[in-house]
């Protein structure tokens, strides 16, 4: 496994989901914009999801897409 990744709020949990990454599950989660290394330029889309062009980049790779729903629950 290269990483993990997962949608989870930026603010709370009724903020606007964005793609949060973790090179290694004992981690925390961080925002994809704290990997200057993985990331790549969002798309220029109103309304498009943050990190959506991360994302495919890291899936591509290999990396593993987790739960947003099981990471919430741990997050209670």
């Amino acid at each position: 496994m290269q990483g993990q990744m997962c949608w989870l709020s930026a603010f709370g949990k009724d903020g606007e989901k964005i793609l949060h990454l973790k090179t290694s599950p004992q981690e925390h989660w961080k925002p994809y914009t704290a990997f200057g290394n993985l990331m790549i330029p969002d798309y220029r889309i109103p309304g498009g999801s943050k990190g959506y062009a991360t994302y495919q980049k890291l899936l591509k790779s290999g990396w593993e897409l987790v739960s947003s729903q099981v990471e919430e629950e741990k997050r209670k």
